[in-house]
Order: structure tokens, then sequence, then C-alpha cells
């Protein structure tokens, strides 16, 4: 691990992941690549760790994507990564802990499929989003195709994909891209808030729960049901009547406080 392109610092259970090429908007090259999908690898590993927050340095860029510089001087084959040991796309996915995305400014094609690759994304007042990969002239690999249109419609998708325009942070908000805009001197607060607030949950649970999530999403919905209900039947028979009540009140507490 580079611990010049990928920073990773702690605040309890929570993890702060930072992209660290500011100079060239944290573009992704293969080191950086690589090295984000070991930090992740290594994080999942870590049981100290429950939480994971993933943004980037400086104020303009969250990820401007892949190194176009170097393919033009390696070719565009050397970015086709098909295993975690040097896909960060896959790395991220792979995590069972929740991944909240702080994106700081623009994240444009391969930096707008490492954003997607996460659980939440909060974004700052500065954060775009640009889909040039039909502008380059390069088919996407990382998911953003297929993914895009599951989360905003296929209208909207179409309309990033095959204009390469960008999208600000308030209409991505408002296209249910993005969790949340916050000022950019807050962002990286926010999304340590939200950490914290998921690393307080059991962290097997939080784990099973987002399988869950995830596995149901990729169904078609009476399958994804039916796969909650499975589960669920499964998964409560275990559960004691003594259980609930220890957490009722725990649950019943935090709700007074909030």
């Amino acid at each position: 691990m580079s611990e010049d392109v990928v920073l990773v610092s702690r605040d309890g259970p929570v993890a702060i992941v930072t992209l660290n090429r500011p100079q060239a908007m944290n573009a992704l090259s293969s080191a950086l690549r690589t090295a984000l999908a070991r930090v992740f690898r290594a994080l999942e590993a870590d049981d100290d760790v429950r939480a994971i927050v993933l943004t980037g340095a400086g104020t303009r860029a969250f990820t401007a994507g892949l190194d176009l510089k170097e393919l033009g001087q390696q070719g565009l084959g050397a970015a086709n990564a098909t295993t975690p040991d040097d896909n960060p796309v896959k790395a991220i996915e792979q995590t069972g802990k929740p991944v909240i995305g702080a994106i700081n400014g623009v994240a444009i094609t391969g930096g707008f499929e490492v954003a997607l690759a996460c659980d939440v994304l909060i974004a700052s007042e500065n954060a775009r989003f640009a889909d040039t990969h039909a502008r380059v002239g390069i088919m996407p690999g990382w998911g953003l195709s297929q993914k895009l249109s599951r989360l905003i419609g296929p209208y909207r998708a179409r309309e990033l994909s095959l204009s390469g325009n960008f999208l600000d942070a308030a209409t991505a908000e408002r296209w249910g891209l993005v969790n949340r805009v916050v000022p950019a001197d807050d962002l990286v607060a926010a999304a340590v808030k939200l950490a914290h607030d998921m690393a307080s949950i059991e962290p097997r649970f939080s784990r099973t729960y987002k399988r869950l999530i995830n596995d149901g999403y990729a169904l078609p919905f009476g399958a994804a049901m039916a796969l909650e209900e499975r589960l669920s039947t499964e998964a409560n028979a275990k559960v004691s009547a003594a259980d609930v009540e220890a957490a009722r009140g725990a649950v019943q507490a935090r709700g007074r406080a909030q």
C-alpha cells in the first residue's frame, strides 16, 4: 500500500480513506487502484473497523476517473482489472461493512463508478457527476451502465451517459443519486457522524442486513420478497423475548435523544 496515493485514518471504529492525488484530481492510476483495493481488503479483515468513509483529497475532485495520461502510454487493457487484487470497485462492493462516499468534488467516469460502489453518498455543494465513457470512446466495466439506470431511471441515465454532461450536487440529490448535500466544510464530519451511527449496530447483523438489501435488489421483486421472508423466519426464530425487551429500552432512549 502506498501511503502517498491512499491515506487511512481512524476515528474510533470508523476508518476514513482518502484518495490522495489532488494534483491529478485524484485520478485512478494503476498504483492508486491497487492501493485502494488493498486498503479495502485490509479494512474488511479488521474487526476493529465497523464503518468506512471514502473521500478525495482537496476540493476539486473526489476522483476524475482512470488516469487517461497513464492509459495513453499503457493502453486501455491496463485498466481491465478482473479481480479485487487491483479492482477497487470490486473491493468496495465486497466489503461487508457500511461504506459512505463523501463526494467532495467531481466524480467522473471511473470515479463515478467508484462512488456508485459505496452504500451511501453524501455530497458537498462542490460535487458534480459525469459519465464521459462515450466521449472518450470506451465502454464502462465497473457497473455504471447498469447501476445508474436502476438508481435514477433509464431516461435520466441515458441523458447523462449519452451526453457526457455534468450533473450538479443539488440535481443529484433531487434525482435520488445522493442522500443529501452539505456545505463543503461539513462534508467529512457529516459522513463520519453517519458512519458512527452505523458502527453502533452489531457488526454481524449489519453485515447480514446489508447483504439482504443488496441481494434482494438484484432479484425480481417477488423473488426478493421471498428471500426476505426466508431469511427473516430463520433469523428471528433465534431472537428471544428477553433480547427484544433489552433492545426496546435502548431504541426508545436513542429515539428520545435524537
